[in-house]
């Protein structure tokens, strides 16, 4: 059967204090394009021309961010993964922020259909005085139709390292068993989830102001340690959750604001 390929890269520099383009490929699926914006920051949005991934697909993303500069990175719109036959689609990020800039990973959603099968890598090099704001969504099933995805498979790997020492590592897995979905300790009956990571040496200070932006009613915490400060969300649907997160994600953007793509 035909399956999808892509990779994309794209790298920035500094001009007057501005982050441009300086390296951009695309190749089979992966394109990448530039919007126009007014900041000093580098925008680049993500798509996959395949309009979404099933089994056997592999995309594979990478950028890096110039020292001094500063980067968002989003996407077109949720990525889909479809019902699989049997293998894995995979998804590979790979990320670095040079010398004190900063990037903004804040893809949109990513929807997990029924009997779909994901693996998914995300790993984020720091050099001194980086920072980063990453975001990733999962919403199991699409709400408008009332699926929930009972038997999507997801195997989700983080890895961020500052100056080649790991200072971050997470693991998430969905096999599609039911306690996993129900039981109170993990995802309690949700049907999406988010998880937020910001590195910077301002963390423990954000902490109480990003708190403050969280909704008394939601399931949502955070916590800070050292240089990271860490975001989870649960909700019934991604609407709720958006609304949750939004707050959260604009507060910790280095330009202070989201994408455009992000609004709805």
């Amino acid at each position: 059967m035909q399956r999808a390929r892509g990779v994309g890269r794209i790298a920035t520099k500094l001009r007057e204090g501005v982050s441009v383009i300086d390296t951009l490929y695309q190749d089979g699926c992966a394109k990448i394009r530039l919007p126009n914006t007014h900041s000093h920051a580098l925008e680049a949005v993500l798509i996959n021309t395949a309009g979404g991934l099933t089994g056997g697909d592999h995309l594979q993303w990478q950028a890096k961010a110039a020292s001094g500069g500063a980067m968002v990175l989003t996407t077109q719109a949720c990525e889909r993964i479809y019902r699989s036959t049997g293998a894995v689609a995979r998804v590979h990020t790979r990320l670095e922020v040079g010398a004190d800039g900063h990037l903004d990973w804040l893809p949109q959603e990513t929807i997990l259909f029924g009997a779909s099968r994901l693996d998914r890598q995300i790993e984020i090099d720091l050099a001194p005085g980086a920072t980063v704001t990453a975001v990733e969504v999962v919403l199991l099933g699409r709400d408008a139709m009332g699926e929930v995805a009972a038997d999507a498979y997801l195997r989700d790997n983080w890895r961020i390292r500052r100056d080649g020492r790991l200072i971050h590592a997470e693991a998430t897995l969905l096999d599609g068993e039911g306690n996993e979905r129900h039981a109170i300790s993990l995802l309690d009956g949700a049907r999406a989830f988010a998880t937020i990571v910001h590195i910077g040496p301002l963390a423990a200070t954000l902490l109480d102001s990003v708190r403050a932006l969280m909704p008394v009613d939601g399931r949502i915490a955070a916590s800070a340690t050292g240089e990271r400060l860490v975001v989870r969300a649960l909700a019934s649907s991604g609407l709720a959750l958006r609304r949750m997160i939004v707050p959260v994600l604009t507060e910790l953007a280095g330009a202070g604001r989201l994408p455009r793509l992000w609004h709805l």
